[in-house]
């Protein structure tokens, strides 16, 4: 029987709609830069271990936790080892969620070069995350591309949605040379112009925007505070438009800036989708792969924590302290290890040694009397008794001798040999790599590596000072680890408080704050991790309190430390639970109910007047709400559960209403928009109860 009228054509729309569902990405595992040098002279950079996983794990599960069904993976040097590790990883399996995963080499020298090899091959049916395989991100997808694919509906010439975060001007993970300026249409989020300014150059020191785009739109936006995710949602038009530009080699500052700047000729709109709830980040530099981290390891990625175990094999569980530790590991009975450390299987910690704030990878071998502080210490490396590490990055295979001292900021790359006794000066790059390309490399050198040892210093070459949008190389600030420039901010905006409230502390990857300021952020951030955790898993109120007592008389923390620390774990619990489908009042008022006397016991102020306690519990929810979504909602719910429980009393409401400190911004003023209701509901009710007081004593 003849098919019906129309059958066909059905057939083929249908088929159509499901090439335009079908979500495709583009990662760029070369990104043509020479920050990780000399580690990428040995291996690809996208396999360098971050908390013991290879960066590129983190980018495909942020893909597979998108939808992404078709992965083309752009390698380029050392495209050989990356070919390998894909064809044995859990991606290649019958079980990946990706359909189809295609392997593409490549010989480009730049991301343009990728982008036009990429729009020849005409593998992109529709639209595609551009991604570079160093992102680490929890973010759902699903909102931005719901309005990329709306704005495209309406109008075909929206070709892009950049992903950008919203993250403070002088976040510790951006450039303390260059900062990105977006010029951006509130109205339609339409990025308008971007450019970057150099702080060491007097002449770029001004933005230079068209007069046109302030004239034509009334509503501009200049945002500096914003933090490249390097996450773009594209259409197949931006492949065209890079391919008609063969002068385009860098992402931003010439294909996003030419684009921007041609609108008249080429009529294309690149659109902005700003988060702020969710962590996105890319490992850009080794200040950045510092920060992130100590994010991952306390747990402001979640799900993309160590005990995930993200690849097969790994075992890692989370211990008290945020310690993970995998099984098989030996540790010596004397042998002293702290906080946010992570250890792999097989290694082992010899007598009366110190490991803290340190990555271990497996099968290391630390000898006995050794300091360990905010080390990274990949898999078989070797360190001799009575030797100190710190702040430093020692890669697979390394042997360091017996009573070295590895200052701040060293990098030692793969296989390099220290021998006994040796002084590894600030800053300074060690290897065994060959430097040019017929593979020849100068001979060890003894002044470096000792008598016997094995490796010679690594200098980048002159051009390798270029600012780091450059597709070769950036600061000299990002090898010399001991003079970057860190606060204690985490780069997730989930944990931003820990910096917000108080002022800043800055400090650096070799030289860092004082101690006790050290130790204050460092009990914030293990408070938070382990009140967080027990909220989480139904631990009692009790258990909680004691364990927040106990790390409160380790770190000697202060009253205001403790209620920072409670405040930001009960919200973060309170914004997973909304996510994962809870009403705000319920799980405001099934959280508080149960815990409230860990609030209570850090507030002191019960029989005075004034109510500083109480207050600056109101002003840390507050602060810590205007980063999360429904943050005004949520204040509102909080503050009469607080009110109803007795926690706070109604005079702290007015002292916080009152407090210059809870209306000093306009993201304050934003936040606590909604609870003005419930302010002025307390306030009548005050009024009505002194007048019924008054008729009382008239009668």
């Amino acid at each position: 029987m003849a098919p019906k009228k129309g059958g066909a054509n059905k057939s083929r729309a249908n088929a159509t709609e499901e090439v335009e569902e079908t979500l495709q990405a583009v990662v760029l595992a070369d990104t043509f830069e020479t920050r990780f040098e000399p580690f990428t002279l040995d291996k690809p950079r996208c396999l360098l271990p971050l908390a013991n996983t290879p960066l590129i794990e983190y980018t495909f599960e942020f893909l597979a936790n998108a939808g992404v069904e078709d992965v083309f993976l752009y390698g380029g040097a050392h495209s050989d080892q990356l070919e390998s590790y894909i064809n044995e990883s859990k991606w290649r399996a019958p079980s990946s969620p990706f359909k189809q995963f295609t392997y593409l080499k490549s010989t480009s020298t730049s991301v343009g070069d990728v982008m036009r090899d990429l729009d020849n091959k005409h593998l992109i049916t529709g639209d595609f995350l551009l991604v570079s395989g160093d992102v680490i991100s929890n973010l759902p997808i699903e909102g931005a591309l719901a309005k990329h694919r709306a704005r495209r509906q309406t109008d075909k010439n929206a070709i892009m949605t950049m992903i950008l975060r919203k993250a403070g001007r002088d976040h510790r993970t951006k450039s303390s040379s260059v900062s990105p300026v977006f010029v951006v249409d509130p109205t339609k989020d339409r990025c308008l112009h971007y450019e970057e300014i150099d702080h060491h150059s007097p002449e770029s020191s001004r933005l230079n925007i068209d007069t046109e785009i302030i004239t034509t739109h009334s509503e501009l936006d200049i945002r500096q505070d914003l933090i490249d995710c390097n996450i773009d949602i594209c259409t197949p038009d931006v492949l065209s438009l890079w391919s008609d530009s063969f002068d385009y080699q860098t992402p931003r500052t010439q294909f996003l800036f030419g684009v921007l700047k041609d609108y008249e000729l080429n009529g294309k709109t690149i659109h902005t989708h700003v988060i702020e709830g969710h962590y996105a980040a890319r490992v850009r530099n080794l200040k950045a792969y510092d920060a992130i981290s100590k994010d991952i390891i306390a747990r402001w990625a979640y799900p993309l924590c160590p005990d995930t175990n993200l690849l097969p094999g790994h075992n890692y569980d989370l211990r008290k302290g945020t310690l993970y530790q995998e099984k098989d590991v030996t540790l010596a009975r004397s042998c002293v290890v702290g906080r946010r450390t992570v250890i792999g299987q097989g290694t082992s910690i010899g007598d009366k040694t110190t490991v803290k704030d340190t990555v271990l990878g497996r099968n290391c071998k630390i000898g006995k009397n050794v300091i360990l502080d905010g080390a990274y210490i990949w898999d078989n490396a070797v360190i001799g008794d009575g030797t100190t590490v710190r702040r430093a990055i020692i890669a697979n295979g390394v042997v360091v001798g017996n009573k070295c001292t590895i200052e701040p900021g060293v990098l030692l790359s793969f296989g390099v040999k220290i021998s006994d006794g040796v002084t590894a000066s600030e800053g300074r790059r060690i290897t065994k790599a060959p430097r040019d390309e017929d593979g020849d490399s100068p001979a060890s050198d003894p002044k470096i590596v000792g008598a016997g040892g094995e490796g010679y210093e690594y200098v980048p070459y002159e051009d390798e000072d270029e600012d780091e949008t450059a597709s070769n190389a950036s600061s000299g600030l990002i090898y010399n680890m001991a003079h970057l420039s860190l606060s204690t901010e985490s780069i997730s905006t989930l944990s931003s408080e820990v910096s917000d409230y108080g002022g800043s502390r800055s400090g650096s990857f070799a030289t860092s704050v004082s101690d006790d300021e050290d130790q204050d952020t460092h009990f914030v951030q293990d408070a938070v991790a382990s009140v967080f955790d027990s909220l989480r898993d139904g631990v009692s109120s009790d258990v909680v309190q004691l364990e927040l007592v106990s790390l409160r008389m380790t770190a000697n923390a202060s009253d205001h430390e403790v209620r920072r620390s409670v405040a930001s774990a009960f919200m973060k619990h309170v914004a997973q639970s909304m996510e994962g489908g809870q009403a705000a009042g319920d799980v405001i008022r099934e959280t508080f109910r149960k815990y409230h006397e860990i609030i209570e016991r850090a507030l002191f102020d019960r029989d005075s007047k004034a109510k500083p306690d109480q207050v600056d519990l109101l002003v840390l929810l507050q602060q810590d709400l205007v980063h999360r979504p429904r943050g005004d909602t949520v204040l509102l719910f909080a503050a009469k559960e607080l009110y109803e429980l007795e926690v706070i009393d109604e005079e702290a409401y007015e002292q916080w209403w009152a407090d210059e400190r809870s209306s000093n911004s306009e993201e304050m003023r934003k936040v606590r928009s909604q609870t003005q209701q419930f302010i002025d509901w307390l306030a009548n009710a005050e009024e009505e109860e002194s007048s019924e007081e008054e008729d009382s004593d008239e009668e």
